[in-house]
């Protein structure tokens, strides 16, 4: 599920979040963590590709320490990905919006669902 960086409306700053409220959707508090966690690993890597791929097109494959110098534009690219928020944030506002889809492969197992994930 792709995230629209320049769209969220996830927080810059700490928040407290109510860890009961939370958990009811998953009955338990380290399922709650861990769905997060997950979420926040996706999103943390798309954002890492995703300024990567900006940033390639200012690389310079010249050895010389000589012609080290700044690009305005590369700063500004930087400075806009240290701006945004978490990706902890991002997902736990996701998640306490209802708009992460998570489920439990032991109890699909149990019930006879298949398990097998299509990409």
């Amino acid at each position: 599920m792709p995230v629209d960086f320049k769209k969220t409306t996830a927080p810059l700053n700490t928040l407290t979040w109510d860890t009961v409220a939370l958990s009811q959707k998953t009955g338990n508090v380290y399922e709650m963590v861990n769905v997060i966690a997950k979420r926040a690993n996706q999103i943390s890597v798309e954002m890492k590709d995703e300024l990567g791929k900006k940033l390639a097109e200012f690389a310079s494959y010249n050895d010389n320490l000589e012609e080290v110098f700044e690009n305005r534009e590369q700063i500004e690219i930087s400075r806009f990905y240290e701006r945004l928020p978490k990706p902890v944030s991002i997902a736990t506002q996701e998640y306490s919006q209802d708009k992460l889809f998570f489920r439990r492969p032991e109890a699909d197992q149990q019930y006879g669902h298949n398990n097998d994930f299509e990409d």
